[in-house]
């Protein structure tokens, strides 16, 4: 088995069972299989899959146990070569498990690759391409430095919008909605950590993966379409927490030792004010 394609679903019915349709489309020689998890969505999804794809391998959890783990239930199961992450909000193109797979066979230097990934109205996914989180790449992003100037890359380290999009080049960080690793770069580092509920484990998975002497590469030359953010409605406040925790839990592991007191000091302080904008934010949005 060349590839093992890991999908997580939560309450994505129809966007699940479009993902899972362009990947079947997928022209390539390479053998692959799909599994499927679903977190607890009661949304009817492990019932479609049997009945439209009943090639996919099917995981449902009782509970919803977050992204991270999901993931690793998947792993655990695969057999492919490669794993690929892939969000259930994506559809891929007709070349791009080939155009990724033929990358990642001719450079066996690249642990983890990702391809471009644009929103419906054909936009970057900026997330596509990062630089790791940083005290100092933080703080310019979150306090909009990097949109003031976007080409300037003191002020870009995360998002690195100095970088052409269409270029390809070895970055820290790829996003998990699309993120090709291969298999002894898993067996080195290990598997996503479930300390990370749904945010934070690609940067984090990525980080160990350099860290380890491997390359993360961005690689351009296909694209997937990423459905993510559509809408203005109210995000629940597990979302929010869970996103600005990831930020915490990430300073703590990799970089609270390297920093001052009055730096982490900081960063915690920082965090929390986010936090606290991106509550009232969300209060005041739409509920529809």
């Amino acid at each position: 088995m060349d590839l093992s394609i890991i999908i997580v679903n939560y309450k994505t019915h129809d966007l699940t069972l479009a993902c899972i349709k362009s990947v079947f489309s997928s022209a390539t020689a390479y053998t692959y299989e799909i599994i499927l998890i679903d977190n607890a969505s009661n949304d009817g999804i492990i019932k479609s899959v049997n009945e439209q794809f009943p090639q996919v391998v099917c995981i449902a959890n009782k509970n919803n146990v977050g992204f991270s783990r999901a993931n690793n239930q998947g792993i655990r199961k695969s057999k492919g070569r490669y794993v690929l992450l892939l969000n259930s909000d994506t559809v891929v193109q007709q070349d791009t498990l080939d155009t990724m797979l033929r990358f990642m066979d001719e450079n066996p230097i690249v642990g983890a690759s990702g391809c471009k990934i644009v929103l419906p109205d054909g936009s970057l996914d900026k997330a596509c391409k990062r630089g790791f989180p940083t005290p100092s790449a933080s703080f310019y992003y979150a306090f909009g430095f990097s949109k003031l100037f976007p080409k300037v890359p003191r002020f870009n380290q995360y998002q690195l919008g100095y970088l052409d999009p269409d270029e390809e080049y070895g970055i820290d960080s790829l996003v998990g909605a699309f993120m090709l690793i291969r298999r002894e770069a898993i067996d080195q580092v290990g598997m996503l950590d479930e300390e990370f509920f749904m945010y934070g484990e690609d940067i984090d998975w990525c980080y160990r993966i350099k860290q380890a002497g491997w390359v993360n590469y961005y690689y351009p030359r296909t694209q997937i379409i990423h459905y993510k953010g559509a809408s203005s409605r109210r995000k629940p406040y597990k979302i929010i927490y869970e996103f600005h925790r990831a930020m915490i839990l990430f300073h703590n592991k990799h970089y609270r030792q390297k920093y001052s007191w009055l730096t982490n000091a900081a960063v915690y302080i920082g965090v929390g004010l986010k936090f606290g904008l991106s509550l009232a934010r969300n209060k005041l949005k739409p509920t529809r």
